[in-house]
């Protein structure tokens, strides 16, 4: 892939210059910290923080999305790769391709929408062991989720990759001729569209908007999870029309343009059935029969003592009137 050339205009407006290291050496020859996890680990740990805000204020046990993600993080991380590889074959399997390191993950590569599959497998398994809703997790997800992959997008923009299109914008993106993503034919010094940007952009202005219509619209049954797929996708039609990355092309698009295109009709699908199927607001974040009470509630599995809930036999109720009768009139 070649593009003609761009002036980059360096003495007229500031560029976003790219960070020039993406990891960190604890020691010489010991582990390598890379930036991008980091992002990406951050990201989890923000949308944890606000997912719990949310489910908790609906009702639910205090860090019950703790034993949620232990399946959910683990299977999406999973999915990723396993969408990646399967949108990007040409990449590691044919001639003189290694189709064992469709397996090194640590060599890079995974995808969104292959974490989001992952991710809701687990997360179903998740909330059948703990009772809660799925679709109930799911809305109370989304605003953390969004604002988790703009954190993911910083990571982007440490590795230098992902980029988009050559720019003369005031605001494009600085990019080393010596990195290995930098595209051949063009001079250094070109810069480009800094697609990581526009995405943080559009998924921190998605947050609000998910916020927004959480507490004003009480978007619930799965519709506000709609919502995040609809407005996530729609802005990954267009960062993705413009990124040069290599990618597996079909029918003209790149693969995951047809994702982003399929995420916006399952988000549309999802707001429409669920709306006509649950005409009223969610009773409790939980299954009937498995919510959780609180601290402060006797529990039979909680003591060794069987409590007894029954209602007292009715002579016992008649001696027990008859007593407090004699009491007040003694009185």
């Amino acid at each position: 892939m070649t593009f003609a050339p761009t002036s980059a205009l360096h003495g007229v407006f500031a560029s976003i210059p790219s960070p020039s290291v993406s990891y960190i050496d604890l020691w010489s020859g010991g582990p390598r910290i890379h930036f991008y996890a980091l992002c990406i680990i951050a990201g989890i740990i923000v949308a944890v923080l606000l997912t719990n805000y949310r489910l908790t204020k609906r009702g639910a046990e205090p860090w019950v999305v703790i034993d949620i993600c232990l399946l959910a993080v683990p299977i999406a991380i999973v999915g990723a790769r396993i969408y990646h590889v399967l949108t990007h074959w040409s990449f590691y399997f044919g001639e003189g391709k290694n189709p064992l390191s469709a397996l090194f993950i640590w060599e890079g590569g995974i995808a969104i929408y292959g974490a989001l599959i992952g991710g809701a497998i687990g997360a179903l398994l998740g909330c059948r062991w703990t009772g809660i809703r799925f679709w109930s997790f799911a809305d109370a997800l989304a605003p953390g989720l969004i604002i988790a992959q703009a954190f993911g997008r910083f990571g982007n923009w440490f590795n230098q990759e992902l980029f988009g299109l050559p720019t003369d914008a005031p605001w494009g993106l600085e990019i080393d001729s010596s990195n290995p993503a930098f595209p051949p034919g063009l001079a250094p010094g070109t810069l480009f569209q800094p697609t990581f940007l526009y995405e943080v952009i559009w998924n921190l202005l998605g947050a609000a908007v998910l916020l927004w219509a959480g507490r004003h619209l009480r978007l619930q049954w799965g519709r506000l999870f709609g919502l995040y797929l609809i407005w996530y996708s729609a802005g990954r039609i267009v960062w993705e029309s413009i990124r040069i990355d290599p990618s597996d092309v079909i029918l003209g698009l790149r693969t995951n343009v047809w994702a982003a295109i399929i995420g916006v009709v399952v988000g549309a699908v999802i707001m429409i059935v669920q709306r006509r199927r649950h005409l009223g607001y969610e009773p409790s974040p939980y299954w009937p029969g498995r919510e959780w009470a609180g601290k402060g509630t006797v529990h039979s599995q909680d003591t060794n003592d069987f409590v007894d809930v029954s209602e007292p036999p009715a002579s016992d109720v008649t001696e027990s009137v008859g007593n407090a009768t004699s009491t007040s009139a003694a009185k």
